[in-house]
């Protein structure tokens, strides 16, 4: 088990990881928020799910979801269409047109990624992806399976 003092340390480096969710969120497109972008993205991740899972993915109030969609579907990024195992409740799926965003948001996160850990071997990139979905799990975060 680790110490506390690497635990101290630990907590100061997650705290620091906002600077780089800023540094991601300063390449969005204007009209496409960061809360617009994850519904984009757990759309392509997970297809189509109702918006009480999409809260749930999103880790948000469903008022918040609400809003995130409201604004993803009046670009025409996002279709909602009938439930067929429950006519009552609405699926969302990503339109051609929110496909394209979203492998536009990829492009640009990717090629930012890229630039920040180009000194970075690929091994050392996997090692982080690998210790961050497992950090992911260890707090029960459901977006880590699809």
């Amino acid at each position: 088990m680790a110490e506390q003092a690497q635990y101290e340390e630990l907590a100061r480096e997650l705290s620091a990881i906002g600077a780089v969710k800023r540094d991601l969120g300063r390449i969005l497109p204007q009209d496409c928020p960061a809360g617009s972008a994850a519904v984009l993205t757990l759309l392509g991740r997970h297809g189509g799910v109702r918006m009480s899972r999409l809260a749930e993915l999103l880790s948000v109030d469903i008022s918040v979801t609400s809003r995130h969609v409201a604004h993803v579907a009046d670009r025409g990024w996002i279709e909602r269409l009938p439930d067929p195992a429950d006519k009552r409740s609405r699926m969302l799926h990503l339109t051609s047109a929110g496909q394209e965003q979203l492998d536009k948001l990829s492009r640009r996160t990717s090629r930012l990624l890229s630039d920040r850990l180009g000194d970075w071997s690929a091994d050392e990139v996997d090692q982080l992806i690998q210790l961050m979905n497992r950090l992911r799990t260890s707090f029960g975060d459901c977006r880590s399976a699809p």
